[in-house]
């Protein structure tokens, strides 16, 4: 079940032995460190983590607290600086945050004064200056009655439910048309029918954008339904990649058709065998 993947040179990355062509990597990560100062001496979070991400490719990443997956997404996202190595979009060194990166995070964190409609407009303005007035506005609000708030456009972040206001949070980064989509546990503070609903939602806009996104989830269910790989993060300090799983089932996919997959208890098995350990 676990896939390795090597870089052999600047023109292809093999996996599993079968060579590629690199323009098909989305994310680069190579030798990746993360170390923060203590009185103590350094503190080293993760090191010598290399990882490549695919185009179109929905990834999740699992491991217990602690073992930086948080900082690894905060750090593609440019909002933690890189202590050594290189993270690449389609082969361009990052240096900071940008529109090419969108991120939803554990809580949505909103502007609680504004309405849905102005949260989403606040990034779609930014992205598209060059776009009418009106021509922003239908892309805001395309993405929110893609998720389902198409009678809560003018309600204040402050009327709207968490759950609703995680539907604004998946919008606005959906709205900005990124290439890479960075979810940080975006349904961890949700309860299970909510996160299900969601769960459903996010993977339907996905299917029809079509955009590599990175996810970090403890939840193994919630790892094995959306991705086309789950990756495993060893317990820090110095963590790095311990295993990647390869989910063979077809998309679009249904919570039902998932269930009933005859794979589906054995990459459930996997998972959980690795994380106890």
């Amino acid at each position: 079940m676990t896939t390795i993947i090597e870089t052999n040179s600047a023109n292809t990355y093999s996996e599993n032995g079968i060579v590629y062509p690199s323009s098909n990597v989305m994310l680069d990560l190579v030798n990746l460190k993360k170390v923060y100062p203590t009185p103590n001496g350094e503190y080293i979070v993760l090191e010598d983590l290399n990882l490549q991400i695919m185009k179109e490719e929905f990834l999740t990443i699992i491991g217990h607290s602690g073992c930086g997956k948080t900082t690894m997404l905060s750090m593609i996202a440019g909002l933690n600086n890189i202590s050594d190595g290189t993270i690449s979009v389609l082969g361009k060194h990052i240096v900071g945050p940008g529109p090419d990166r969108g991120v939803i995070f554990q809580s949505p964190s909103l502007m609680p004064w504004m309405t849905g409609l102005q949260n989403v407009l606040l990034g779609v303005n930014k992205v598209f200056p060059h776009a009418s007035k009106s021509q922003r506005i239908e892309i805001a609000k395309y993405y929110l009655q893609k998720v389902g708030l198409e009678n809560s456009f003018n309600k204040k972040a402050t009327e709207l439910s968490q759950g609703m206001q995680q539907r604004v949070g998946i919008a606005r980064a959906f709205a900005i048309k990124p290439q890479v989509l960075l979810l940080d546990e975006p349904f961890g503070m949700l309860d299970s029918l909510t996160r299900g609903e969601l769960q459903d939602i996010l993977i339907e806009i996905w299917n029809k954008e079509k955009i590599t996104a990175v996810m970090i989830t403890h939840d193994v269910d919630e790892a094995i339904f959306l991705a086309d790989r789950v990756v495993m993060m060893t317990s820090g300090p110095k963590a790095k990649i311990g295993d990647i799983l390869n989910i063979n089932f077809e998309r679009p996919r249904t919570r039902k058709s998932v269930l009933e997959h005859d794979d589906y208890y054995k990459y459930r098995k996997h998972l959980i065998d690795f994380l106890e350990h």
